[in-house]
């Protein structure tokens, strides 16, 4: 019974102590987290509300109740914060094409990439902000200037990371055969194409980026080989009829 009593020994004490830190650190980060979560969301809500240039860091932080000083030490700046869910899309993409099967097309691996990117990152996205606030910030870097020219220039550097992996995958030099940058210079494109088309619809959802991006996608390779005077245009309709059933004002060549 004495020895039951007894205080735990040094080993009994190193365990408990570790547990305890273990427990603090994790309480620590997730508070850490929940506040640069709560900056996102500020962050992306006043932007897409009342304009990216509108916004200060100050307004943001004054939101989530913290200091200026602690905006930066998750954020390096506006644009960091803009591109923070973009980046964690582009990623998950980049990885998916380098996960595809060796023996697909490379045209082929970069379409399954996407659209595996599509189904999957939707519940990613809502981890950290709503599914329709990232579509509307997706449309605000669009239609703002200085957003759209980072955004192109984070669209070429995407690319280039992209023809390097498909120039590995294919086992080509990537500076010395030109075809893996045409081929995502093409994708790129109609990525490019996609999202614009996306931004005029009224269905701002992944589901209808996701229909759009298969359907452009699909029709990259008969843009491109294809006699468009003896084709049709993807709807199943023959050229030149605009979808419309023969005489319901389809002009024939």
């Amino acid at each position: 019974m004495a020895d039951q009593l007894e205080a735990p020994g040094p080993t009994g004490r190193r365990t408990s102590d570790r547990t305890g830190r273990e427990r603090v650190c994790g309480l620590r980060e997730r508070k850490k987290r929940r506040t640069r979560d709560s900056l996102l969301r500020v962050a992306l809500e006043l932007f897409t509300t009342q304009g990216y240039e509108r916004t200060t860091v100050d307004e943001i932080a004054d939101a989530v109740e913290v200091s200026q000083r602690t905006f930066f030490r998750y954020f390096a700046s506006k644009e960091d914060v803009a591109f923070t869910v973009v980046s964690m899309v582009e990623e998950r993409f980049l990885a998916a094409v380098r996960e595809r099967p060796a023996e697909e097309a490379p045209l082929t691996a970069l379409r399954n990439a996407v659209m595996w990117a599509w189904d999957s990152v939707g519940e990613a996205i809502e981890a950290v902000i709503p599914i329709e606030l990232h579509m509307r910030t997706y449309l605000m870097i669009e239609s703002t200037p200085a957003l759209l020219a980072v955004h192109l220039r984070r669209s070429t550097e995407l690319e280039d990371a992209m023809a390097r992996v498909i120039a590995e995958r294919e086992g080509l030099d990537v500076d010395a055969d030109p075809r893996p940058r045409i081929m995502v210079a093409a994708f790129g494109g109609v990525m490019r194409l996609t999202g614009r088309m996306w931004g005029r619809r009224q269905d701002a959802s992944l589901a209808a980026i996701r229909e759009m991006t298969a359907r452009c996608l699909d029709l990259l390779g008969p843009a491109l080989a294809g006699d468009w005077r003896g084709t049709d245009d993807g709807t199943g309709a023959p050229a030149g009829t605009g979808g419309a059933p023969a005489g319901a004002g389809g002009a024939p060549r």
